[in-house]
């Protein structure tokens, strides 16, 4: 298991990576700042499952979280704005 911090648009992120979780899949965890909500998650946590390997097949960990939120952002036209509904 790694652990990682990184700043993603302004939004502090921890990200948990276990590969070959129960020996058969990768696993990264995020976990945000304050619950800030990301492209990939209005509560601030997401769990996700893949493939094994995928992850060292993106660059690692952090190349992965960082081009999976950029295409989600893209896709969905996700903006640091929306932290601040109310």
């Amino acid at each position: 298991m790694s652990q990682y911090i990184i700043s993603w648009r302004g939004v502090e992120i921890e990200i948990t990576f276990t590969p070959e979780k129960f020996g058969m899949v990768d696993h990264i965890e995020l976990r945000t700042e304050n619950k800030a909500p990301l492209p990939v998650t209005e509560t601030g946590y997401r769990s996700h499952f893949m493939d094994k390997g995928a992850v060292a097949h993106h660059g690692g960990a952090v190349a992965f979280v960082t081009a999976w939120l950029d295409h989600e952002a893209e896709r969905t036209g996700w903006s640091n704005d929306q932290l601040c509904l109310f």
